[in-house]
């Protein structure tokens, strides 16, 4: 580890008074810099060679206290040092993120100032909806606490335990729960990553996150086929949405937001080339005949930008957000009318067409394992929760099968 602190008189800054400050002297990375102790003596007062302030000075009323005063200081400076070590971090930072994590240590006690930098670095990160969760969980906690800090250490079973009734309370649901609690669970955890919280302190081993059944969101093969065989003109309301379906479908249930950053350039030899936003996960999908064909549509329509779908109209990535948000409003509401148009009965979204596509597949025996690469899941157990339950047209004819044997 070559890291290092050391207690000094900083001879080079003389005050008016004649004294000098003490400082703390912090190498890293064969680099240095000082911190401060807001203590000031005479050099005669300074033992350079022991690093203690001598009996001689008459500052304080004990010396003895001071000098323990002052280990301190460096002893809690090691012990961040060390758990950054220990950590992993310690080698990736900065002599100025290190300054910042020992000078800062009652800063990084709050839940609320570590959850707005990852926030601010979300955003930098170009990681918009994350960041702005991060800013909604933010919210709400602050008015539950009633404006008061939070403490990492105050996040406790028991917290969160409360946190659950008062959010029950006021007649909010299981799922909209289930949303805050991963985002605190994200941030706690990005804060043991960078040693800033004690793992021993981690309330998520006890405390578990609940959530609750949704509305099946899959179309069975029946209303599919006539939102593909639906005939609508160029002029029609519904004809952007309609092709915006049938894509995301036919590109393994791709969100709305790849979708609007869906470059031209990633159509290539018949086949559409792109990572995901959310994952990092690169795509490699042969481009079937109709996909085709609304790909072109829009690639001639959209001449002047370099995306193939007419959704981002700005520049900055905080425009561009706004730009999904609106536009992904104005297609969940055209997606109504073409259900209306078709006959669909139950609640068409922008999410429908992903969880069409997972069922489809599990419907065609496609194995679980490659629904889930499909779908860019990190963990078979997601791609479970989107194929929970099967459709009761298709248990009806399991059953039957059953009682005809």
């Amino acid at each position: 580890m070559n890291t290092n602190v050391v207690i000094s008189l900083d001879t080079r800054r003389q005050k008016k008074d004649g004294t000098y400050p003490l400082i703390m002297r912090l190498g890293h990375h064969e680099n240095t810099t000082s911190i401060p102790l807001g203590i000031s003596i005479g050099e005669k007062d300074w033992d350079e060679q022991k690093r203690r302030v001598k009996k001689t000075y008459t500052g304080v009323s004990s010396i003895t206290r001071l000098n323990n005063q002052i280990q301190k200081v460096k002893s809690d400076a090691m012990d961040v040092i060390f758990k950054l070590h220990e950590s992993g971090v310690l080698q990736t930072l900065s002599i100025t993120s290190l300054k910042d994590r020992i000078t800062q240590k009652d800063a990084r006690d709050s839940f609320f100032q570590f959850a707005t930098q990852c926030e601010e670095e979300l955003i930098k990160a170009h990681r918009i909806g994350t960041a702005r969760s991060y800013k909604g969980l933010i919210s709400v906690l602050k008015d539950y606490r009633n404006g008061k800090d939070l403490l990492f250490k105050e996040i406790t079973y028991d917290f969160l335990s409360k946190f659950e009734i008062h959010h029950k309370s006021k007649g909010n649901g299981l799922n909209g729960l289930s949303v805050y609690m991963r985002a605190i669970r994200a941030i706690y955890n990005k804060a043991i990553k960078s040693g800033l919280v004690d793992r021993e302190q981690y309330p998520f081993d006890d405390y578990k996150i609940k959530s609750a059944p949704t509305e099946k969101r899959a179309l069975d093969g029946d209303l599919l086929k006539k939102i593909i065989e639906l005939k609508l003109s160029d002029s029609d309301l519904c004809f952007d949405t309609r092709n915006y379906f049938l894509a995301s479908y036919m590109m393994y249930g791709m969100n709305f937001a790849d979708m609007a950053y869906l470059e031209k350039t990633s159509i290539e030899n018949g086949r559409v080339r792109y990572r995901r936003r959310k994952t990092g996960k690169l795509y490699d999908i042969k481009i079937a005949p109709q996909l085709e064909t609304i790909l072109v549509h829009y690639v001639q329509q959209n001449t002047d930008s370099k995306f193939v779908f007419p959704i981002l109209k700005r520049d900055s990535p905080a425009l561009r957000e706004k730009d999904i948000q609106w536009a992904r409003k104005r297609y969940n509401k055209k997606l109504k009318m073409l259900a209306s148009l078709c006959g669909i009965g139950s609640n068409l979204t922008s999410y429908v067409s992903r969880h069409s596509f997972a069922t489809q597949a599990m419907l065609h025996d496609i194995p679980l394992t490659a629904i889930s690469t499909m779908l860019g899941h990190s963990s078979l157990k997601t791609t479970e929760i989107y194929l929970k339950g099967l459709p009761v047209n298709i248990l009806d004819n399991y059953n039957e099968r059953i009682l005809d044997a």
